[in-house]
């Protein structure tokens, strides 16, 4: 009888003074502190380590534990769903639910949004993007450190299929403002609402760890669509 994979059976095989990126069973990770980018190249989703499969791709930026984004692979098998996280605990926990409940549809990444899209994302291949509750970093010295923001943007661009669809979603108002004000800096995007070009508490919109967490709060969220 097979054991059913659990978080800590996946181990980055190499200590931290060799770090380099490395795909392991669906789960690629790029460490931090990792300067030599330029040396890699991005794997195909259609590689059989990856998808094996030129089924169109969706993206999920801050994907936490990953409840939201299997729940969505499962729903709709026809497309392929990218994880994206920056922390190795939360990955490797989709890593191990995309195990525990069989979805062949689901792959993680592991590192820094913008270093992954710049150099480990193949170009024009992303039908659709989630960036789901991004960390609003509401102190306002730390505002710089936000993923949202116009370079950003044409990173996320220049990854994207035209016509390629993206939702912004946060709990946090001073952000979505700033979202909307960095979207207008990026004539290739293109919003989906009219004016504002935004919507509240969007139904349907699927449960995750932060969507229930701020829900329950009273919280507010604010879904933003655009489109290339």
């Amino acid at each position: 009888m097979l054991r059913m994979k659990k978080a800590r059976d996946l181990r980055i095989p190499f200590v931290w003074e060799e770090r380099r990126p490395v795909l392991l069973d669906r789960f690629l990770y790029v460490p931090d502190h990792y300067d030599k980018h330029e040396e890699w190249s991005p794997v195909p989703w259609s590689d059989p380590a990856v998808f094996g499969n030129d089924r169109p791709v969706v993206l999920e930026y801050c994907s936490g534990n990953g409840q939201w984004i299997s729940e969505r692979a499962k729903l709709d098998p026809a497309r392929n769903w990218v994880a994206l996280d920056v922390r190795f605990d939360r990955c490797r926990k989709t890593w191990a639910r995309m195990h525990r409940e069989t979805i062949p549809n689901l792959y993680i990444l592991c590192g820094e949004a913008r270093v992954l899209t710049r150099h480990y994302i193949p170009k024009k291949s992303v039908s659709e993007f989630f960036v789901n509750f991004p960390d609003p970093w509401p102190k306002l010295r730390h505002a710089k450190h936000r993923l949202i923001q116009a370079p950003f943007l044409a990173e996320m661009a220049a990854v994207a299929k035209a016509g390629a669809k993206a939702a912004f979603v946060t709990d946090d108002p001073p952000y979505a403002t700033q979202m909307l004000s960095e979207l207008a800096k990026c004539p290739s995007w293109r919003p989906l609402l009219p004016a504002p070009h935004f919507s509240l508490d969007p139904p349907d919109y699927g449960n995750s760890y932060f969507y229930d967490l701020w829900k329950r709060k009273g919280k507010q969220i604010h879904y933003i669509p655009y489109y290339l």
